[in-house]
């Protein structure tokens, strides 16, 4: 199907999910770029493509609409200059969620959160939990992020107090990132179920969070005490696995 006119509905349709309560009413969202449109469709969420008229067809059995440099231009969420898009259908996560377990207090920013996903799938991580407040996941910075790990990982969002309380329970180990009372990642003994937590790049983890860990662990450092989380998650992610 080819659409020229900027006023036509799946245009507008498209314009819609760029935002965030447009996306989870749907539980559709858009990506961009060949490399994250061939990821998400071997992930099996590819419901249609969005691409310029006489690009070739990537994907024959996808269904495609071929749009004008002035369409692709308005529903584009970056400057990628990209000539495909794909319309995706929100993942389904496992509630199997493995031995090894990044979680994330109320972390915000997509492009930290995005990757920590990249990091925890190269290091073969099994889920990464974020809590409630945490970024929204379908934000298009994150997704571009996590260079399509995204679509592979098993990502999931819940009350992460009262799933600490049933990972205790199932005799996970908690490591909590912290500078109070921490023991140096160095010592730390290596477990074989374990989860790190990660807390939100200004406060840090909640207190409540932090007292449900069994060890508080800090990343050795000699003239700054400061790191971006996901530069620490990914030290953390390395040294643990």
């Amino acid at each position: 199907m080819i659409i020229t006119s900027l006023q036509n509905a799946k245009v507008k349709q498209w314009m819609r999910y760029h935002h965030r309560s447009e996306r989870e009413k749907d539980q559709c969202f858009l990506v961009e770029g060949e490399h994250l449109v061939q990821e998400a469709y071997k992930a099996g969420l590819v419901l249609y493509t969005i691409q310029k008229i006489g690009s070739p067809l990537l994907f024959p059995d996808c269904m495609v609409y071929e749009v004008s440099d002035a369409i692709l231009k308005k529903i584009r969420m970056c400057t990628s200059g990209s000539d495909i898009m794909a319309l995706c259908k929100y993942k389904e996560s496992s509630s199997s969620i493995g031995e090894k377990v990044i979680m994330l207090d109320d972390v915000q920013d997509p492009g930290n959160v995005g990757t920590i996903i990249r990091t925890a799938l190269s290091f073969g991580y099994h889920s990464v939990i974020l809590s409630d407040h945490s970024v929204d996941l379908y934000n298009e910075k994150l997704i571009r992020s996590t260079q399509g790990a995204f679509f592979h990982m098993n990502v999931l969002r819940m009350d992460i107090t009262s799933m600490l309380l049933t990972l205790k329970q199932q005799q996970y180990h908690i490591y909590a990132t912290s500078l109070q009372n921490a023991k140096p990642l160095s010592s730390i003994s290596k477990m074989e179920k374990y989860v790190i937590i990660f807390g939100n790049e200004g406060k840090g983890i909640k207190d409540e969070i932090l007292a449900l860990s069994d060890t508080h662990v800090k990343i050795e450092m000699q003239t700054f005490e400061s790191l971006n989380v996901a530069v620490a998650a990914g030290i953390c992610m390395y040294y643990l696995q």
